[in-house]
């Protein structure tokens, strides 16, 4: 088939393994698993036809697994029901949810560094309750990252743009190199602090190296020399059905 002919996303089942596949202008085959049903995501060279990406995929079938297989094991929350008695994760501590009905305005407070407290107006519903403990994540990580920021931007050398935090499925950070902004998973706010700093370290490298190669990791291990480390009680964090 030729390459001009294939759509540029794509999915495609390989030995009973659904892949996403995302042509776009790179060098090099990527392939990701992803939390936290352990999704696989292929980007693909423009040029690459369709059999070449499927015996790339074929190639690291075992490996696949093997990254499918630990999302599987990871702790699991229960699907959150926003009632009292659940547990929340705040910067990688659990605290016990309290939910108070009160007439006003929706807050939310951490009592004796164990109970988070959820105040709302009779009959809201858990979808609503949600929004509001959504909204206070964000606020966490908006009073935090930019602490944050002005200790790594000087260490690093680069400065952003402009950032924000947004809900990914797929990526814990992103960078957009040429307008120097970056993107941060909110459910950053339910692991340790020393895990965000990992991923904004990570995406600030990025302004100095775009890929994923030897040169990029030599920047972190200067930078940050625990950054494998931090990966790893990333990967480790518990796995949410919502």
């Amino acid at each position: 088939m030729s390459t001009s002919n294939l759509p540029t996303d794509y999915q495609m089942t390989i030995r009973d393994i659904p892949v996403q596949v995302i042509r776009k202008s790179i060098k090099n085959l990527h392939i990701g698993v992803y939390p936290p049903e352990g999704r696989v995501r292929v980007a693909a060279p423009v040029h690459l036809t369709e059999d070449n990406i499927r015996l790339a995929i074929i190639s690291r079938l075992s490996w696949i697994k093997k990254q499918q297989a630990k999302f599987a094991a990871q702790p699991r929350q229960s699907k959150r029901e926003m009632v009292s008695g659940e547990s929340h994760y705040i910067f990688g501590k659990p605290y016990r949810l309290e939910v108070i009905e009160r007439p006003g305005r929706p807050e939310l407070k951490i009592s004796n560094h164990k109970t988070l407290q959820l105040f709302v107006n009779p009959g809201t519903s858990a979808q609503k309750r949600a929004l509001v403990l959504a909204q206070w994540y964000r606020q966490q990580l908006h009073d935090i990252i930019p602490q944050l920021l002005n200790k790594w931007q000087p260490i690093i050398g680069k400065t952003v743009s402009d950032w924000g935090i947004k809900k990914m499925r797929t990526k814990w950070g992103s960078c957009n190199i040429n307008e120097r902004r970056i993107w941060l998973n909110l459910e950053l706010a339910k692991t340790p602090i020393e895990c965000l700093e990992y991923v904004l370290v990570h995406e600030l490298v990025h302004l100095l190296e775009r890929h994923h190669n030897d040169r990029f990791k030599a920047y972190m291990d200067e930078y940050l020399p625990q950054w494998r480390q931090y990966r790893e009680l990333l990967n480790q964090q518990p796995l949410t059905d919502n």
